[in-house]
């Protein structure tokens, strides 16, 4: 098993502890969540994505357990603005806020909420579930571009995180990049659904929504590693991370570092567990296993 040398790590601007970032909608709902997932091993945190107005979100059923996986609609709840307060505490940490619009300039709009606390944004273009917003603007490259121009602007790290539920993640990719993106994360969930056979309907109240889990990671491997031919920014993996053994594939296929998610739903403390497998004092540079099954 090859390890990383143990040490911080900058990636798309952000200065984080270790390679291993907490995925945005997981245990991110209160300032108090973060910084519990930050003393459990996590190198940086993403926050629950924001958007202009609160939302409350589908109705439930919103999240379904599978063999291998999870099947989520909530409809990005969240407080909006009154989501500042919970992060003030914590405006030295690596927490990076996911934020949500249904146009560039809603972007802007709760991107200039956090000047000063959060240590970047992600721009969450890539949800399958939400109408109007998420996977319904990210799969056009002009409006990724222009999205990603507006939070840019504001001069803090910028990652975009991007669907597998496009024809070339590619495309989508160098939009963002050419939008001022300084990282890529690869990739939200894919669009799924499941039906109750005994209800005679879909099992969520929403009737759609994303997989994420072990069963999705092969998918999120090839896009990182397309997303590497195709960009010059770094590239974060997420989807079905889970092992030590799973960091270094990533890594292998271009990302310099990683998100998780799911995994935590079944295990707290999945961050010191991979990070005890991951990392050793004579263990390798990063930079020698990035891309390395590209040569």
């Amino acid at each position: 098993m090859i390890m990383l040398q143990k040490g911080s790590v900058t990636v798309g601007g952000v200065n984080l502890e270790n390679h291993l970032i907490l995925a945005a909608g997981v245990l991110g709902t209160t300032g108090a969540s973060l910084a519990r997932m930050l003393r459990l091993g996590a190198g940086g945190v993403v926050t629950k994505s924001i958007g202009p107005q609160p939302k409350s979100g589908h109705a439930g059923p919103c999240l379904i357990p599978l063999e291998g996986g999870l099947l989520n609609a909530m409809g990005l709840p969240n407080p909006s603005r009154d989501f500042v307060n919970e992060l003030t505490p914590l405006k030295d940490r690596p927490v990076i806020v996911s934020i949500f619009g249904g146009m560039p300039e809603e972007f802007r709009e709760v991107a200039s909420w956090f000047e000063g606390i959060a240590a970047g944004y992600e721009l969450n273009l890539s949800c399958p579930h939400a109408e109007g917003y998420g996977a319904s603007i990210g799969s056009d490259p002009g409006v990724v571009r222009a999205c990603t121009e507006e939070v840019a602007a504001f001069g803090l790290p910028t990652w975009v995180k991007l669907t597998p539920n496009v024809t070339d993640i590619g495309v989508i990719g160098r939009a963002a990049e050419e939008g001022g993106a300084t990282a890529i994360v690869a990739v939200n969930t894919v669009r799924a659904m499941r039906i109750s056979i005994n209800l005679r309907r879909p099992v969520l109240g929403n009737r759609f929504g994303g997989l994420s889990g072990k069963m999705i990671f092969p998918i999120a491997l090839r896009c990182v590693y397309d997303l590497y031919d195709a960009c010059s920014i770094p590239i974060i993996g997420c989807g079905g991370i889970s092992s030590a053994e799973d960091v270094i594939e990533m890594m292998m296929a271009g990302a310099s570092a990683v998100q998780i998610g799911s995994a935590v739903c079944d295990d707290i403390g999945i961050f010191e567990r991979i990070g005890e497998a991951l990392y050793a004092d004579d263990g390798s540079p990063a930079g020698e296993i990035v891309g390395c099954a590209h040569a």
